[in-house]
């Protein structure tokens, strides 16, 4: 991991207690100097822990010990205080608004050496590393489908399951807006199991819709399109065993 430069910000409080989660954001600004000097403005009130350039370089803003303020209102897995819970890393990225890019080579293995990092102080399971966007699936994309989320999981950060075919084929037709029954039952209670805050009921409204949004952008980033296909639906299935089975091992530990 490069050298972590210090940079601090103002905009931080007390926690409640240890971080176990971490958020990922991208920037969403034209360039990294624009996001930087917001973040560590006093009048914005906004910040985070970290930011990541694209040439992989990292400044700290605020002490992993304090309460940054990078999540705003969202929830996973029952929290509401995103922030009290959370490590924030910004990664630099104009974002959807200014010109979405991939993520650089250097940039997102600066990403995975700053998760391991931190992982080695704190508590943080897999489940728990999330994006910006699955905490906020109502206002939030980023970090967004171009950010490697396979490649976070395969250096043993976060979740990632891909399904074979015959286990898509065996889900039958996709799932939208407007549908009804036990296959909504079913997708909108593995959502709420997952982490996301979308409650569990019978009706493909408009927060299913983007709350399976936000999961495409995370764990189906070919397909983002708010439609609850078999590959989607059959990875929710698969992800939610992984996470069964971690959350399983950690008791037993």
């Amino acid at each position: 991991m490069p050298p972590v430069t210090e940079r601090p910000s103002p905009n931080f409080d007390a926690r409640r207690s240890p971080p176990d989660m971490l958020i990922l954001h991208y920037t969403g600004m034209k360039t990294a100097e624009e996001a930087v000097e917001r973040l560590c403005d006093p009048a914005a009130r906004v910040s985070a822990h970290y930011v990541v350039d694209e040439d992989g370089s990292i400044l700290r803003l605020v002490p992993e010990e304090r309460r940054a303020w990078h999540a705003g209102k969202g929830v996973w897995m029952g929290e509401t205080d995103c922030n009290a819970a959370s490590i924030g890393i910004e990664i630099v990225n104009p974002g959807h608004e200014w010109g979405y890019r991939d993520f650089p080579e250097a940039q997102v293995q600066a990403v995975i050496g700053l998760v391991a990092d931190i992982r080695s102080r704190w508590s943080i399971p897999d489940v728990r590393i999330i994006g910006h966007s699955d905490m906020a699936p109502d206002r939030k994309q980023d970090p967004g489908e171009r950010f490697p989320w396979k490649t976070l999981a395969a250096a043993g950060h976060g979740l990632w399951f891909e399904p074979a075919p015959e286990r898509i084929a065996a889900l039958g037709a996709p799932l939208g807006p407007g549908d009804e029954g036990l296959g909504v039952i079913v997708l909108r209670a593995g959502l709420h199991r997952l982490g996301y805050g979308l409650q569990p009921g019978g009706i493909y409204d408009e927060e299913t819709r983007l709350t399976v949004e936000a999961f495409q952008r995370h764990w189906r980033p070919a397909q983002v399109d708010g439609i609850a296909d078999g590959q989607t639906r059959a990875t929710l299935m698969g992800v939610l065993q992984l996470a069964t089975a971690e959350s399983v091992t950690g008791v037993l530990n």
